[in-house]
């Protein structure tokens, strides 16, 4: 057993990817005629309403609460080239000129090497991953340090089963894992849907004295997120009443 790879006879699960795209609007774009930028926010919130066929889209704000990010694409999909699609789209509408990217995450779907294929909700799921609709995201690219890799593997598991027990005690709070190894920058892209910030916050919270704490070498920047409709979000972004 103490030999066992981090994959070795685990069902492969869907391989969905999932991208999480944050944009910041230029001030220019607020000083356009009224006519224009309504015709642009109608433009984008037609692309976003209707993704790339097996495109999953949530859209979320960040105004005032993230000094680089006013908004966010969450995008679900079984394989990279639609969401390609997607982000060109919104690239190539009127008011896509006016918007930067300021922080990009790719990650994959995998079965949990700790939890297997009966995990609850989506951490270690088998299943296609899914939103559930919560209204508030946080979101961080997360990554390890390396002597964590070098622990046998029932060791991590271990560790790793106080990290779960803890975190099973806040079941509002539903987690989506991205794994980024060799896809992106972080090794990881971590998403919690939850109903209420405080319950995020006090499983963070908990969360810092646990064993595997001390082998965290990234999770920074977090992005509180709120979920908002593409039409009510873009004129949230704009500062209209």
């Amino acid at each position: 057993m103490s030999g066992r790879g981090a994959s070795e006879g685990l069902p492969p699960g869907p391989r969905d990817f999932v991208k999480y795209t944050f944009y910041r609007l230029r001030p220019e774009w607020r000083r356009l005629d009224a006519e224009a930028r309504r015709q642009g926010r109608e433009a984008l919130t037609e692309v976003l309403d209707h993704p790339p066929e097996g495109v999953s889209l949530r859209t979320y704000s960040l105004v005032g609460l993230k000094a680089d990010a006013d908004f966010l694409l969450w995008a679900i999909a079984p394989a990279l080239e639609p969401i390609g699609r997607l982000h060109a789209r919104v690239a190539g509408s009127p008011l896509g000129g006016y918007l930067d990217v300021t922080h990009s995450y790719l990650g994959m779907g995998r079965v949990s090497e700790y939890v297997g294929a009966n995990a609850v909700g989506t951490e270690g799921s088998s299943g296609r991953r899914q939103a559930s609709g919560r209204p508030y995201l946080f979101v961080y690219p997360f990554t390890k340090k390396r002597e964590w890799y070098g622990l046998p593997y029932e060791e991590r598991r271990r560790v790793m089963g106080e990290h779960f027990r803890v975190g099973h005690k806040y079941r509002s709070v539903e987690i989506h894992t991205g794994y980024s190894f060799g896809l992106d920058d972080a090794e990881f892209i971590l998403a919690f849907e939850a109903d209420d910030p405080g319950q995020f916050l006090d499983l963070v919270y908990d969360l810092r004295p646990s064993e595997a704490s001390r082998y965290t070498q990234l999770e920074t920047p977090i992005f509180t997120c709120v979920l908002t409709p593409p039409a009510p979000l873009l004129e949230l972004v704009e500062g209209l009443p």
